[in-house]
């Protein structure tokens, strides 16, 4: 058995271009069943940390309820249109004033999905006149997008304000020539470290600098903040941000996205995003079920702190064993390990298989070679018994990894 049949023997599937990709199934609870954090993966109970569902609401009674009741009121058909055309209904308008007003925005504009979303926004705010300046670190949507544009784009190290502003300097003077204008973009906290974006001290520089700023905060909308309303509510800087994107992936556990800013700026993208005008609009299940979910994430701030309450029990406890979590300040929780990639791939199923816990790795090409990262998302549906048999589990797999045993033929683990 060469090394890429072990790998993908770990990860609990075939490998490659023309292979199945999935790594195995889910299935998942019903409506009358508890809200945990416990699926079952290949047919076994796994307590999983792996899940887009911060505050608890994929299964909570009342949004199931709603997304069941809406599915019957309207189908899933509704309305059949593009919102330019026979699409627009006053329960889409309703929502996005209302998710703009909650991130302190004058306007919104709902989107179909945040990946497409962003890589939109970012094609039909500049031209080619116009410089992006963004962070090396970010999501690959937001890479997507600016490979869309025509024009300079300028990259900064990852949360180095000092780079930052020496691509600035570089985009002041091309703009200089062209008549254009600066678009920055960064995230709110980026998804694989757990760090917030400076957005403060990137918002600072506007005193100094002609440039508009837009944020993805996937993971921040819902969760940051004193009342969840994103990494800007946090930092305090809601007014420094031109141009505000969140989803509905993370903490409303739905599909689709929004974008919020100036309302002759969303009128602008409202007419002119390519992805959205030629695409249907969001279905009348989907926007009930999110205006269900959009209720519950601000009038019971209890998920949001119970959130909190299993990052900080789970961050604290991952230190206080040794473990390396980088400089994650946010409910993202990465944990470096060294090993290499047969390593990585014998640990994660060790986990798997033996300790019954499912969580997301991360391995090169994506960070360097010699390094793990296993991630965990807390969410309001973990138990603090969930976190001590993770704790538990991961000091036991660290002790292995250490000494050497995932280096021998992974077969035998299980």
């Amino acid at each position: 058995m060469d090394l890429f049949d072990k790998i993908s023997k770990n990860l609990g599937g075939p490998i490659g271009m023309h292979q199945k990709w999935s790594h195995g199934y889910f299935s998942f609870p019903k409506l009358e069943g508890e809200i945990s954090a416990h699926m079952n993966f290949n047919g076994k109970e796994h307590l999983v940390w792996s899940l887009n569902n911060y505050l608890g609401l994929a299964n909570h009674p009342e949004v199931r309820k709603s997304d069941a009741q809406a599915a019957a009121d309207y189908g899933m058909a509704y309305p059949m249109g593009a919102r330019m055309m026979s699409g627009n209904t006053k329960e889409h308008e309703s929502l996005e004033q209302g998710l703009a007003e909650f991130v302190g925005m004058e306007a919104g504009f709902l989107l179909n999905y945040g990946y497409q979303g962003m890589v939109s926004i970012i094609d039909t705010l500049v031209d080619r006149n116009d410089v992006i300046v963004y962070d090396a670190e970010s999501h690959a949507c937001i890479i997507d997008g600016v490979r869309l544009h025509m024009g300079k784009r300028y990259v900064y190290q990852h949360n180095d304000i000092e780079s930052f502003e020496k691509q600035l300097e570089r985009a002041t003077k091309l703009t200089e020539q062209t008549g254009g204008g600066i678009l920055v973009i960064t995230e709110g906290v980026f998804g694989m470290s757990g760090a917030q974006g400076k957005l403060k001290e990137i918002v600072a520089l506007k005193d100094k600098y002609n440039f508009r700023l837009l944020i993805d905060d996937a993971h921040g909308f819902g969760t940051m903040g004193p009342t969840g309303a994103g990494t800007h509510e946090e930092q305090d800087c809601i007014e420094g941000v031109d141009v505000y994107f969140g989803t509905f992936a993370k903490s409303m556990a739905g599909i689709g996205a929004f974008v919020a800013a100036k309302a002759d700026i969303i009128a602008y993208l409202r007419y002119n995003m390519r992805s959205q005008t030629f695409a249907k609009a969001l279905p009348m299940p989907m926007v009930i079920g999110l205006q269900k979910r959009f209720e519950l994430l601000k009038s019971k701030p209890e998920l949001r702190e119970k959130l909190w309450t299993i990052a900080h029990t789970l961050q604290a406890g991952l230190k206080e064993r040794g473990f390396d979590i980088g400089n994650t300040n946010t409910m993202v929780t990465p944990v470096f390990l060294k090993g290499e990639l047969l390593e990585a791939t014998s640990l994660t199923r060790d986990l798997r298989e033996n300790y019954g816990i499912f969580c997301s790795i991360v391995v090169y090409p994506v960070i360097p070679k010699g390094l793990i990262v296993l991630r965990l998302i807390p969410t309001a549906t973990h138990s603090l018994e969930d976190v001590q048999r993770t704790l538990d589990a991961y000091s036991e797999v660290a002790q292995k990894l250490k000494e050497g045993v995932y280096k021998e033929d992974s077969m035998a683990i299980a």
